[in-house]
């Protein structure tokens, strides 16, 4: 499965709502299996210069290229690029790219270290 995620900026804090419709056309292309357009909420501690955050998941790289190829996808960006001054793009294979921390591997850690007075 390949995750998508975009990060934009606005040039002016007044577009966020209409950078966001703009990115809302994107939610009806049928290729990804799951795709959010949403404002940041912006409570990282360290960094919120980032406005309004995409995320996608697709099947595989030829669902993400087919629906960057949409004509919506085209509209999309002819809405956005005027209002948004940076955008950030990531896209990885979450079961071949991503190394992932499930809740329960931790806890089976935790309770081998405790059983066995490892630590």
């Amino acid at each position: 499965m390949i995750r998508h995620i975009v990060l934009f900026t606005a040039k002016d804090k007044a577009h966020i709502d209409q950078i966001i419709e703009g990115l809302a056309v994107l939610t009806t292309i049928p290729h990804a299996r799951r795709l959010e357009v949403a404002r940041n909420r912006k409570t990282d501690q360290l960094g919120n210069d980032v406005d309004v955050v995409v995320y996608g998941e697709f099947d595989n790289e030829t669902e993400l290229a087919a629906y960057k190829a949409h004509d919506l996808y085209q509209e999309s960006i002819r809405r956005v690029r005027p209002l948004r001054e940076l955008r950030f793009a990531a896209d990885y294979n979450a079961l071949t790219d991503a190394r992932l921390a499930s809740t329960a591997a931790k806890n089976q850690v935790t309770r081998r270290s405790v059983s066995t007075g490892g630590g």
